[in-house]
């Protein structure tokens, strides 16, 4: 181990350049104009994972973005890690709030500003390099493999089918996948549980054309106004969504858990501050962290209608649009709640529209790893060791909804070991990811192989 933390140490520099190579490149997987940088990402990956020493790096087709799979096979008799992640990244969108180029990463106050600079080029990228410290000292104490996709930010549509079709390939012993967060620097946590989603898209329809607003305002239903009030019905006055049948399926956890939840440090005032409200809110009975890890949620993510360019167009539009998510729990199952949404959301028009859309776009399964296993002890031990300090376990609010697919299909768990902060705005303007964060998180992950090999003895 000193050998690759010392490798680690006098190429800090090098490891930082690179990363902000491969940041450069805008992979934005959801928009079409960005397919060649796609593809531009994936052979900066192929290259970067031959010169780290990795004895085979390809790049596999699917239906959609290709996969870079890549590995080192020392022993066949050691465990072998499979290691996930992805290239791609959300849009910059709106690109006028950003402080500094989205894809000109800049270091500012000990943190680099940049899309994907957390989420998930910098995560990634960690592995990358922890990888090549071991290998260019000869202390890589397991087999690894590397299955990197260009999917995951538009749901990972082309994935269940690759690891299908690739099964022999992907067979390991443990994923270790670093894309969700810690409480803070100071206090480390390993995420054991995430929710699943379901993701819709709606819309109304009134007139057969749009209207003049004075002349038919107040004698015809307005779409617009419509949709505002069928979301507005989705939930009631205590937050619970009313679509029948929804929380059916929900796994309610003990009061022995909620009580061991609680002892994450969650400071109500700092969390309000830090995303500039002033009262939190959700569902009736339970708390902030316990509403984001152990709850259901629905949510808009999109609103459209009529006119929304500068200065006025005085309409009555003849159509309205929106996108709504639903995070989802253990036992929830994506298809089925997309179905009840499906059904329920008609119910809610008014006379004067008619619902002509629910598109069910994508979704996924929530996940729990258990703290018990083999692999998350080799974690937490392996934090303790890098940082001084015992990890809390924690369950997150987001979705990783390929990870369940893993288990499913491949047979094997996932560990979430990631190093991301909340306050690092991924998905929105001037995402950010610490220095100290990015180097840690080199220096953990050789700790965790060499602790899972120990420990699989």
């Amino acid at each position: 181990m000193e050998k690759a933390l010392k490798y680690i140490e006098e190429n800090k520099q090098r490891f930082l350049d690179e990363l902000f190579g491969l940041i450069r490149i805008p992979s934005v997987s959801a928009d079409p104009h960005h397919k060649e940088d796609m593809h531009r990402a994936t052979e900066y990956l192929k290259k970067n994972f031959l010169a780290s020493g990795a004895d085979k790096a390809e790049v596999i087709p699917t239906t959609g973005h290709p996969v870079i799979y890549a590995e080192k096979i020392t022993d066949p008799t050691l465990p072998t890690i499979l290691v996930y992640g992805h290239y791609d990244v959300q849009p910059a969108d709106p690109l006028e709030l950003w402080d500094s180029p989205p894809f000109e990463p800049e270091i500012r106050d000990g943190k680099i500003y940049a899309r994907g600079a957390d989420d998930d080029k910098g995560q990634m990228f960690m592995h990358v390099k922890a990888f090549e410290a071991m290998a260019k000292t000869n202390t890589l104490p397991a087999n690894v493999k590397f299955m990197i996709e260009g999917e995951e930010e538009v749901g990972s549509p082309s994935l269940k089918q690759f690891c299908m079709d690739h099964k022999d390939k992907l067979r390991a012993d443990v994923i270790l996948i670093s894309d969700t967060t810690m409480i803070a620097p100071d206090v480390p946590s390993i995420t054991v549980g995430l929710r699943g989603l379901a993701f819709m898209e709606v819309e109304i329809t009134g007139p057969n054309r749009d209207l003049h607003s004075g002349l038919y305002g107040g004698a015809v239903m307005n779409p617009a106004n419509a949709l505002s009030k069928m979301i507005a019905a989705l939930t009631d006055a205590d937050n619970r969504i009313t679509i029948p049948g929804f929380y059916n399926d929900v796994l309610e956890i003990s009061n022995e858990e909620r009580k061991e939840m609680a002892k994450a440090p969650f400071d109500p005032e700092a969390f309000k501050k830090s995303i500039g409200i002033n009262k939190e809110a959700g569902e009736k009975g339970y708390s902030t962290i316990e509403r984001t890890g152990i709850r259901p949620s629905l949510d808009v993510n999109g609103i459209w209608s009529g006119y929304t360019g500068k200065g006025t167009k005085t309409v009555l539009p003849a159509k309205a649009h929106a996108k709504i998510s639903m995070r989802l729990v253990p036992d929830q199952k994506s298809e089925k709640i997309a179905r009840l949404f499906s059904e329920y959301f008609p119910t809610l028009a008014p006379e004067g529209v008619k619902v002509t859309k629910v598109e069910y776009l994508y979704g996924g399964e929530g996940y729990v790893s258990p703290i018990t296993s083999v692999e998350y002890q080799a974690a937490a031990k392996a934090i303790e060791q890098s940082f001084g300090k015992k990890p809390i376990p924690v369950r997150s609010g987001g979705s990783i909804p390929i990870v369940a697919v893993f288990e499913e299909v491949l047979g094997v768990k996932s560990i979430l070991m990631g190093f991301g902060l909340d306050e690092d705005a991924i998905h929105s303007p001037n995402e950010s990811y610490p220095l100290f964060n990015f180097y840690k998180g080199i220096e953990t992950i050789p700790w965790f192989y060499h602790f899972y090999k120990e420990m699989k003895k």
